[in-house]
């Protein structure tokens, strides 16, 4: 697979101070330009002014630029214009309007963490201590973006964009509502949603366990109870922990552990679910609101101004 990486993502929204200090809160660390940084994947979000909110950009690291023009031979083939600039592709996905950019990248293993330690019937791997998850203090830091969720009013067309076009693989498909795309041996990296109007739904961010999860949203809570939206739970497809909360221009983000992986040699047929019971495992059920934003009305709206 050329593709190995989910690279970076550009957020646009209309008051970026309040969502800079949201990201901030969340545990991304600020940088120059409007970027925010993760432990182990450098700059991955920027935020940048809009009218409304909405994803901007997706950029993906693949390997060499025979990489590049092969993408940009299968994007002829839909009909799809791109621009190549050095060691970068850019295209804009045609229904969407969301730039998405190709940058040959060197592949780097993200730096391993001894596993947290639990105990458990027959199985004593924290013996005569307290769990790390009571003994942390520090506020969380998400290691690394995830994924990106996007809504489209042409589900097949995205899909075919993506898939077809840049190489994503598909992982799993939520029957005529979703599909769950990878282009790194996450399980998912993009899941596009059919929606009545193009719109970023979340960003996900990886944290070190459960436990983090909870320190997190616990954390954010805190002073902000209205940023809650769904969790803790854990998702059928991709089998992560989850917690999800609302930055101020409406986007949900999400803290994630424990996803499902699918290594380049390893063998896997995608699988297609149905209905919302099978967004989670166990878990409260997802809100309304996280299903249909409450926002929605208006972004469609803006869309036609």
């Amino acid at each position: 697979m050329a593709l190995h990486r989910l690279s970076s993502v550009t957020m646009g929204v209309p008051d970026p101070a309040a969502t800079t200090a949201y990201y901030t809160d969340f545990g991304l660390t600020p940088a120059e330009a409007g970027w925010f940084a993760t432990g182990d994947g450098g700059r991955q979000l920027r935020i940048v002014p809009a009218p409304t909110r909405r994803l901007v950009e997706l950029c993906v690291g693949v390997d060499n630029a025979d990489d590049l023009e092969a993408a940009r031979a299968r994007l002829a083939q839909l009909g799809v214009p791109t621009h190549r600039a050095g060691v970068e592709l850019s295209v804009v996905e045609p229904v969407t309007a969301v730039r998405a950019v190709l940058r040959t990248e060197a592949r780097s293993g993200q730096p391993a963490t001894p596993p947290t330690p639990y105990n458990g019937p027959g199985r004593i791997e924290r013996p005569g201590v307290r769990a790390p998850g009571i003994l942390r203090s520090g506020p969380v830091r998400p290691r690394r973006l995830g994924h990106v969720v996007l809504g489209t009013t042409d589900l097949a067309a995205t899909a075919a964009f993506f898939r077809d076009g840049l190489g994503f693989l598909v992982s799993d498909v939520l029957g005529q509502a979703g599909v769950f795309l990878r282009c790194s041996t996450d399980h998912h990296n993009l899941l596009l949603l059919h929606a009545p109007v193009a719109f970023l739904h979340h960003t996900s961010w990886q944290v070190e366990d459960v436990d983090e999860i909870g320190r997190g949203a616990m954390a954010m809570l805190e002073d902000h109870p209205e940023r809650h939206v769904w969790g803790l739970g854990r998702h059928l497809i991709g089998s992560n922990f989850f917690w999800y909360l609302k930055d101020p221009a409406g986007n949900f983000s999400e803290y994630y552990a424990d996803l499902d992986c699918i290594p380049e040699d390893q063998l896997w047929t995608p699988e297609v679910f149905e209905g919302a019971r099978s967004l989670f495992s166990w878990g409260p059920p997802p809100p309304p609101s996280f299903l249909a934003p409450e926002d929605l009305a208006d972004l469609m709206a803006g869309s036609h101004t």
